[in-house]
């Protein structure tokens, strides 16, 4: 599975547990971080660590395994390093404070919109 789809993915994981103002950042010309940064926001602690289970099931059933995660998964920011994607899940406070859309501007954000299409 190559860096793209695995973001995707991630982010159809995100959007199932309902988290909001999801990004995908291309970030493999700007930084050799990552290929790509996952954004997202939750509306409580509970909901970061909602998201970031989903994200390890999601990507284990792949036969990806997280390799880091920082942060706190009560608190308001944590980040999940899967090699070549990053996941970022902050709480709408700790997301404006770090404004990564931002800090990464010349990334090119990734169309979301028929990856997280309602099924019908």
């Amino acid at each position: 599975m190559n860096s793209n789809e695995m973001a995707i993915q991630i982010a159809k994981a995100l959007d199932a547990k309902k988290g909001q103002d999801i990004k995908v950042l291309k970030t493999e010309e700007v930084t050799t971080l990552a290929d790509y940064f996952v954004l997202c926001t939750a509306t409580s602690s509970t909901q970061v660590k909602a998201m970031s289970d989903a994200c390890e099931v999601a990507m284990e059933k792949l036969g990806e395994s997280v390799h880091h995660i920082e942060g706190h998964r009560d608190g308001g920011w944590l980040l999940m390093d899967f090699s070549s994607v990053v996941v970022h899940v902050f709480t709408d406070e700790a997301r404006k404070f770090y404004d990564l859309e931002r800090l990464w501007s010349d990334a090119v954000e990734i169309d979301l919109t028929e990856a997280l299409k309602p099924e019908l």
